[in-house]
């Protein structure tokens, strides 16, 4: 069963590359893929996802361009994700979990659209990000319909809301305070979204991991010279690897955290 949510991801993948660079050219999603150097239309055998890629040896067939290494690293990654949301979430025979699976699935197109966007622009893209927080608060309240909380803050439509509410006034008083230098008022609005996935407290450790990356990572680029104190880096894609480690590994990471103490 992973397998064909592996090759589903696979394909997801190749369209969230093509509404990455169409929702910023303000391009229809529904046209036909072309190479966006001589636009010409791609033929269906050579939009295979990760296939095409090798056979074609990197490069377009009419035009010689070469393809961007964005395509295959994103039809792969968004396969391994759908992957382990799958083996997370999805029970075959569970009738209930098919939309739990499909909503996550959705939700992390979004991200992944979101992810790239960001290190590609320095930009969230508003047409991706505000129907998936729609989307994230009708699937917190289905998660909610029929069930009988013992305290009302363990509801996931309380907890999300609680959860987005405290992350978004945190990074928009950074974003506020600095003139948007420390933090862009993108990512304010980007962690709305997290909150309503991950709720309370699950997003205060998806917040300090996508800080202690950023960090780690904003330390080896300085020591390398490829980036100074000054320089700005797209903070999104540290979100969001944060979001997914925090959905996979919440308990073991709590768990080795107070192991330590």
């Amino acid at each position: 069963m992973m397998i064909i949510f592996f090759i589903f991801g696979l394909i997801i993948g190749s369209f969230l590359n093509v509404v990455v660079y169409r929702v910023r050219s303000a391009e229809t999603i529904l046209g036909r893929s072309h190479c966006r150097k001589c636009k010409k239309t791609i033929r269906w055998y050579d939009n295979i996802p990760l296939l095409s890629f090798i056979l074609l040896k990197f490069k377009c067939r009419e035009c010689g361009e070469k393809i961007s290494w964005q395509y295959p690293l994103v039809e792969f990654l968004t396969g391994v994700l759908f992957m382990l949301l799958a083996g997370q979430y999805f029970v075959l025979e569970n009738a209930s979990t098919w939309f739990v699976t499909g909503a996550m699935l959705f939700l992390t197109g979004a991200l992944v659209v979101i992810f790239v966007y960001d290190v590609l622009y320095m930009e969230i893209p508003n047409l991706v990000l505000w129907p998936a927080v729609l989307l994230a608060l009708a699937f917190n309240f289905f998660l909610d319909w029929g069930q009988k909380f013992p305290t009302f803050w363990e509801s996931m439509s309380v907890s999300g809301l609680l959860a987005a509410g405290v992350a978004f006034l945190f990074f928009f008083s950074l974003s506020f305070f600095s003139h948007e230098k420390w933090m862009g008022m993108g990512d304010a609005y980007l962690v709305v979204l997290l909150g309503l996935i991950l709720g309370w407290p699950k997003i205060l450790l998806g917040l300090f991991l996508a800080f202690a990356i950023g960090a780690v990572y904003g330390i080896i680029l300085i020591a390398l010279g490829k980036k100074k104190m000054q320089s700005q880096l797209p903070f999104a894609p540290f979100l969001i690897i944060g979001t997914f480690l925090t959905i996979f590994y919440y308990a073991p990471i709590v768990e080795w955290y107070f192991g330590l103490l």
